[in-house]
């Protein structure tokens, strides 16, 4: 959420490649660090003031809000459990029981990995009672 938030916000100003592929224009940078300073605390700020560009302040702070590749896939692996062991639970409504998944996929999908809506559905079928 955090990331899309930042790259939505920087594509408005029109610093996005400040960030993304990285820009030597002085003002794009200053501009896009000023946007990432505006959304994380102070000991954030405190972490990444001595990076020199925008690319390297993104890259830290993307670190710290979705993790590197081994806790990304981490998290993916425990998310794909609990969906293959998902089950209705005694008094779940249905309702509740399909926030539940939904709760899985978008979690899912924020760490990059988009959940088939055919396995979604199968799921929510095969564990009704």
């Amino acid at each position: 959420m955090w990331a899309m938030k930042m790259r939505t916000i920087s594509n408005v100003h029109g610093v996005w490649d400040a960030i993304g592929p990285g820009s030597q224009d002085v003002k794009h940078n200053s501009l896009a660090a000023a946007i990432l300073f505006q959304d994380i605390p102070e000991d954030q700020v405190m972490q990444v003031r001595n990076m020199a560009t925008a690319k390297e302040i993104w890259a830290e702070l993307r670190t710290f809000h979705i993790g590197d590749d081994r806790v990304r896939e981490a998290r993916l692996q425990t998310l794909t459990q609990e969906l293959d062991n998902m089950k209705l639970k005694e008094m779940e409504t249905i309702d509740e029981y399909s926030n539940r998944l939904s709760g899985i996929a978008s979690r899912s999908s924020s760490l990059g990995e988009v959940v088939d809506e055919t396995k979604l559905v199968k799921t929510f079928l095969t564990s009704l009672p």
